[in-house]
């Protein structure tokens, strides 16, 4: 039976059943991660030629490579011979691509090199390649593939705002670039993937499931997230197309909050900033520091950390991450970071397991909820905190306060656009 997502997702709420049923969940495989723009990787992750990193685009198993010519190609991990995956390992260098079963051969570009015993094939090699991605996108190394091609642009995807927090987090770097090649930690949860941007985005939670967090440590949340909404100025913003921030910035009360150190610490890395952007606009900059932000479908810019939201299925899915690391900063600096990371979202952090946590109970919540409910007031969730005093200004964006549910309502609104094909060129 054909889903109508109009019925399941509305401006105050969402139906139960888009957490868990396998219909939809491999509609959302299709038109998300196959005919809509992804997150790939990071070119720093692939510096080199034949550097390669293997990643989950839905349920497409591809390979991010950057070829000889110094270009990234996104292909499929699968011989188009017989369909045995080519790459097993996350990340690997090689000069070609050679299938294990029938020792086919392919070069970074995805072109078939070589056939054993090539007499019994009437197909040209030009036939018979990878799979590749129908499009492919770079900014500020960050790649992004559509694989059926047909998404229209980049431009139309990332938007303004998508830029603009791409820009706000390269420029905290003395060179204006960063680096994403630490390596990553996933870790595998019992929730369908879309609980994931919502939580990611979710300023309303912070002060009640990460209270061990803010009762262990002094962090900045507590100035920014925690309290009545009286004495809170961070704001949830929905820039339209699924991007989506808490913008911590009016709540800090001190530079370098969120890196949780005094001046007097990062004495280099302010040195190497000012050098290229001024001292006035490094000054600004320290204050506000990287965007807590979340880009459709599966990219979060958590400050110092970089996210990645896998689906597996309706009710799994693995949420990676890495630290984010500045070009041109001592090495202190970056150190610092990467600490900052393993404490915030490490096998043994407080804030993704708690958020691992609510999200396998919210699964368990909803795991009952059928679709036949949805024309009754049975199995929804409700979505409504702030919607009476949302601001939207003349470009369309909408905000509220940080605790409001503006973020989780736009990401919603993104969905549904997707799902329902207004997407398609």
């Amino acid at each position: 039976m054909k889903v109508d997502y109009r019925e399941l997702v509305h401006t105050d709420r969402v139906h139960g059943s888009l957490l868990h049923d396998p219909e939809i969940f491999a509609d959302e495989m299709e038109r998300i991660f196959v005919q809509g723009w992804v997150f790939v990787g990071h070119e720093s992750e692939v510096k080199n030629g034949g550097d390669w990193v293997k990643r989950q685009l839905g349920n497409e198993s591809v390979l991010m490579v950057r070829a000889e010519s110094g270009e990234v190609n996104v292909l499929a991990n699968r011989c188009s011979h017989r369909g045995t995956a080519l790459c097993w390992e996350h990340n690997g260098n090689a000069a070609f691509f050679q299938c294990t079963y029938h020792n086919w051969r392919f070069g970074l570009d995805g072109d078939l090199r070589a056939v054993p015993f090539p007499d019994g094939y009437s197909k040209p090699k030009e036939d018979l390649g990878l799979d590749r991605a129908g499009q492919i996108a770079v900014y500020r190394g960050f790649v992004f593939a559509n694989l059926d091609g047909l998404a229209g642009t980049i431009d139309e995807h990332l938007g303004p705002a998508g830029y603009e927090l791409i820009d706000r987090l390269c420029e905290m770097s003395p060179s204006g670039k960063i680096d994403l090649s630490k390596g990553w930690i996933g870790h595998r949860v019992q929730s369908n993937w879309k609980l994931w941007p919502e939580s990611d985005s979710d300023g309303y939670h912070v002060g009640f499931v990460h209270a061990s967090m803010s009762a262990s440590t002094d962090t900045y949340y507590d100035d920014v997230a925690v309290g009545g909404d009286a004495v809170k100025s961070s704001r949830a913003v929905d820039y339209g197309r699924g991007h989506l921030e808490l913008d911590w910035r009016p709540s800090y009360k001190k530079e370098l909050s969120w890196l949780g150190v005094t001046r007097d610490r990062v004495k280099e890395y302010y040195s190497a900033l000012a050098q290229r952007v001024g001292n006035d606009l490094a000054d600004q900059m320290l204050w506000d520091g990287p965007p807590h932000a979340f880009l459709f479908p599966n990219l979060f810019l958590g400050e110092t950390v970089i996210a990645i939201v896998e689906p597996v299925s309706p009710g799994e899915m693995i949420h990676h991450h890495t630290s984010v690391q500045f070009d041109g900063a001592d090495d202190a600096f970056n150190e610092r970071l990467l600490r900052q990371t393993e404490a915030a979202v490490g096998p043994a952090s407080f804030i993704t397991t708690d958020d691992a946590i609510t999200a396998e109970r919210i699964q368990a919540g909803v795991s009952g909820t059928d679709r036949s409910w949805s024309s009754t007031s049975r199995g929804w969730i409700d979505l409504s905190r702030g919607l009476h005093r949302e601001e939207i200004n003349d470009d369309g964006v909408r905000s509220s306060d940080a605790s409001d549910e503006t973020t989780n309502r736009g990401f919603w609104y993104r969905y549904l656009d997707a799902m329902s094909g207004k997407d398609r060129h």
